[in-house]
């Protein structure tokens, strides 16, 4: 049947066309496109983005109100089930949110929005959304985002490391994240969240295509499996 993703879009976001027009460039195929409101995903899924933006206007919290959206019960079901879903910059900021990556996203350290291309080290490249890449290797992609401060307790963040849970990590400093985390993953694997776009660097004309290789890595072990 090939690769069959899904985009959820939220009130406010922005990213939602950006990271469909991404995995359809490097899948081949158009992802099905999901309203917040809806109560369930469409059947059969490979694989689920939670794309950036401004859910809500980022009332209350950046991410708070769209963990509760009615689509979240079956993202978060699907997760659990072992459906790969990956969280960009707000859409990381609703994985914490809803519980299923720990830790927050917190106003960055320089109070002030971030937009610029940054370089991050790939930490862990054993993971379905990591395998193209080399470890270590370091790589870059833009960011823009106001509250991409990562911050979790030291158990935590000791927990993470541990585990090899942390995907990629800023390789010079950028808003105050805990350890220079960018990128984490859930203890199963199968959710990735990061507050940089790789669907801004999939084409040379961006600036830089290495943000294709986490699409690629996804889709060939999902493809391949």
């Amino acid at each position: 049947m090939g690769f069959r993703a899904a985009v959820i879009t939220f009130p406010g976001s922005n990213c939602d066309r950006d990271m469909a027009v991404a995995l359809e460039l490097v899948s081949g195929t158009a992802p099905l496109r999901v309203w917040h409101g809806d109560a369930d995903l469409p059947e059969r899924l490979d694989f689920i983005a939670l794309p950036g933006g401004f859910s809500y206007g980022d009332y209350l919290r950046s991410g708070a109100m769209a963990a509760r959206s009615p689509i979240m019960r079956a993202v978060i079901k699907a997760a659990e089930a072992g459906v790969p879903v990956l969280g960009i910059c707000n859409g990381f900021q609703v994985l914490t949110e809803s519980g299923l990556l720990p830790g927050a996203l917190m106003r960055n350290a320089s109070q002030n929005f971030i937009c610029r291309t940054v370089p991050l080290k790939v930490e862990n490249n054993q993971s379905l959304f990591t395998s193209a890449y080399d470890a270590g290797e370091i790589i870059r992609i833009p960011v823009a985002h106001h509250d991409g401060n990562f911050f979790a307790d030291e158990e935590t963040l000791d927990r993470i490391e541990g585990d090899g849970r942390v995907a990629f990590r800023y390789a010079e400093p950028c808003n105050g994240s805990r350890r220079d985390i960018a990128g984490i993953l859930n203890a199963s694997g199968n959710v990735l969240g990061m507050m940089p776009h790789p669907e801004r660097a999939v084409e040379a004309e961006h600036g830089s295509s290495d943000g294709r290789k986490l699409f690629e890595s996804a889709i060939s072990a999902l493809v391949d499996a």
